[in-house]
């Protein structure tokens, strides 16, 4: 990820090429120690630009440390299955401008939870070497039954279990929480209900979502 990628230079049998390499790097065994910090990415767009931030949390608090973003302009045109070529470098970015690296991070998208597990959570925790959950607002692959309010049932995808749909309160749709890399199935579930506070989403993505709106609408307040 550290070249922008031109799509019209790369063929989708390439794209995946790289994916299945992202594939066979993954681990779903929890890889990492005392859990102290967390942090959550999320991505908003202006015009022909992407905003990425990433807020760094203490995990047992859910308090604030600190909160890092990077502008850059999109070079990668929106496909499913491949946003980590559209988001995936700006993450890698705004995250290497935290002064502490996260023990854990968030992200915004898939993980393995994707048609050729290397979704965007995956993607960037093997390309960083770092624990990832995905947080999916929908179901990009597989099935699962709907879950009762507190609930999680497993999401399936050729016979295999990619995730979670987890309802996390009465009046939001499920989200969806699969390991994107260095954590097992059971412990992304366990981390992801730790996280929540009365919300739709987990308080690292959610915090994130809301710090690059609020950069966006800065932005667009500075261009008017």
């Amino acid at each position: 990820m550290d070249e922008a990628l031109d799509p019209k230079s790369y063929s989708p049998e390439f794209l995946r090429g790289i994916q299945a390499r992202i594939a066979t790097s993954v681990s779903t065994e929890d890889e990492f120690g005392k859990l102290e910090t967390i942090a959550g990415s999320d991505c908003a767009f202006l015009g022909d630009r992407i905003i990425c931030g990433v807020v760094l949390l203490d995990y047992d608090t859910m308090d604030i440390i600190e909160k890092a973003h990077v502008v850059r302009k999109i070079n990668f045109p929106y496909i499913p299955t491949y946003l980590t070529f559209r988001e995936g470098k700006p993450i890698v970015d705004a995250v290497s401008g935290l002064q502490e690296m996260p023990d854990l991070l968030m992200v915004d998208g898939c993980g393995i939870n994707h048609p050729r597990k290397a979704g965007l959570a995956t993607h960037t925790g093997v390309v960083m070497d770092i624990p990832t959950i995905g947080i999916a607002k929908k179901i990009l692959c597989g099935v699962a039954d709907r879950p009762e309010t507190g609930e999680a049932n497993p999401l399936l995808f050729q016979d295999q279990q990619i995730g979670w749909l987890l309802k996390t309160n009465k009046r939001s749709n499920p989200i969806v929480v699969a390991p994107g890399h260095r954590i097992s199935m059971n412990t992304c579930l366990e981390v992801t209900r730790k996280c929540l506070r009365g919300y739709k989403l987990p308080e690292p993505t959610r915090l994130a979502h809301m710090y690059v709106n609020k950069i966006k609408r800065e932005m667009l307040k500075d261009e008017h």
